[in-house]
């Protein structure tokens, strides 16, 4: 006799420990591999990015920062796939139901496909004309082009690697999805040192480096997915589309997704100020290449926090799924709580040590001198990124997608798109567009605490369990 899973509980000793560990030991045991992972993800454009203006210059940097648009917008449809799926599975094993968690896999994988040929044919098509309509110059164009056509095909492996590296996280394999990222990047920085200095490809050996790296993490992700030993797998009777777990990943994962494809638009408008507000095109060059130095710093800060914040994912979403609400809030507590230190420690260093910072990337004193400036005042209100991003998190692990979405684009679009397009003009100049980023950051990070506070609120009156909810919601609002 057929026995359905569904109705049969999943006594997996992953799922109990979500359930009674106690909650700064488990987000530790989640947040601890996370954290190495995504600081090992942001290596792969960091070392890029310090190998390229080590070796090639700073109109190289520059030729590298035009490509984000291009490269963020691609990346956006992974974490729409990704983000959903990971979050669903989280859910779905919460509810001892291990079929549907296999279906949401099942889907997610013909959803990339479908997704990454959509962007990949028509950038590879008109990737030139949109480089200069994102900023590029006759300086930059050439590196640009150079990167973006080894990279862009390519784009399914980082899809494959860092989309499917979050389901496995999600699922409970919070060590083995660290190592999926250790692997690549080391990949990537053998390969950038070989490729640049030992071969002296330039631009296009740091290209061919990030290119065998994804093929790497996305053989050694795709591997655990196929194992009989992994919680969640491939089915081949749940690898096709449906419109019901299509449209779960797809409500979840539309927040983040949002937050990346608009991101991708505000690297272009801040591309674009820096033309139009820069007094030559050669200083136009030399802002957007310390805006890329800025952002790379930056970006080890945000994953950071994003791996705290991604730890938190599976115990939320678990215990959530369960109706334990008060081990949801203790866990977000917690959470925001380590992220509010280490954004404001990374706002620190970058007001102590932006000149030591800037020198990784360039021995060029133009863009040193330009660059020290640059990071001090638009790192100033960082702090305030750790709110932003673990709210953003918390909503979206207990499938509130519209928080979830207002909250992420509330940084990158409700006040910082406004923001670069009135302050330049007010203030005059590029000091408007370099001061719109910590405003921005303050302003989203104010939104959090008021959305967060809000539903903490109502929370409280959706459970029996006072005693617990009350003591943990007033250390949440505290």
């Amino acid at each position: 006799m057929h026995v359905n899973n569904t109705d049969i509980p999943v006594k997996d000793p992953r799922t109990v420990m979500l359930e009674h560990e106690k909650i700064p030991k488990l987000l530790l045991h989640y947040a601890i591999p996370a954290v190495i992972g995504m600081l090992v993800n942001g290596l792969y454009n960091v070392v890029d990015r310090i190998f390229i203006g080590q070796g090639a210059g700073e109109y190289a940097i520059a030729g590298l920062t035009i490509t984000f648009p291009i490269l963020i917008f691609m990346q956006a449809f992974g974490m729409l796939i990704g983000s959903g799926a990971s979050a669903r599975v989280s859910i779905y094993l919460g509810k001892h139901n291990r079929d549907g968690a296999d279906a949401i896999l099942g889907n997610a994988i013909i959803l990339t496909l479908i997704t990454q040929l959509l962007c990949i044919v028509p950038v590879m098509i008109w990737m030139k004309p949109l480089l200069i309509a994102f900023g590029a110059s006759e300086r930059t164009l050439p590196y640009a082009v150079e990167y973006l056509t080894i990279v862009v095909p390519g784009n399914i492996l980082t899809t494959l690697s860092f989309g499917y590296n979050a389901i496995m996280r999600a699922s409970g394999y919070p060590k083995k999805a660290m190592w999926t990222m250790i692997i690549g990047a080391l990949t990537n920085i053998i390969l950038d040192a070989l490729f640049i200095f030992g071969f002296g490809w330039g631009i296009r050996g740091a290209a061919w480096a990030t290119f065998i790296a994804m093929l790497v993490s996305a053989v050694w992700v795709m591997h655990h997915f196929f194992s009989k030993n992994s919680l969640v797998r491939f089915r081949r009777s749940a690898m096709k589309l449906s419109w019901k777990e299509s449209l779960e990943i797809l409500s979840i994962g539309i927040s983040p997704f949002l937050m990346q494809l608009l991101s991708s638009v505000v690297n272009v408008v801040i591309n674009r100020s820096f033309v139009g507000y820069a007094s030559t095109s050669q200083d136009a060059d030399i802002a957007i290449a310390a805006y890329g130095i800025l952002n790379s710093f930056a970006m080890i800060g945000v994953m950071f926090v994003l791996g705290i914040s991604q730890g938190m994912q599976p115990i939320v979403g678990y215990n959530y799924g369960a109706r334990l609400y008060g081990r949801v809030l203790q866990t977000f507590k917690t959470c925001l709580s380590v992220n509010i230190a280490v954004s404001g420690l990374t706002a620190l260093s970058a007001l102590i040590f932006p000149y030591a910072l800037t020198r990784l990337f360039t021995t060029s004193e133009t863009l040193t001198n330009y660059t020290v400036t640059a990071i001090r005042v638009g790192m100033c209100a960082f702090v305030f990124v750790g709110v932003q991003i673990s709210s953003t998190q918390f909503f979206q692990s207990m499938g509130m997608p519209m928080k979830a979405m207002v909250l992420s684009l509330s940084r990158q679009v409700i006040f910082l798109l406004p923001l670069l397009i009135i302050l330049p003009v007010i203030i005059g100049g590029l000091i408007g567009v370099w001061l719109a980023l910590p405003l921005s950051d303050a302003l989203s990070g104010a939104l959090a605490i008021t959305l967060v506070v809000g539903h903490v609120r109502r929370m409280k009156r959706m459970t029996h369990d006072t005693a617990e909810l009350e003591t943990e919601t007033e250390k949440v609002i505290d």
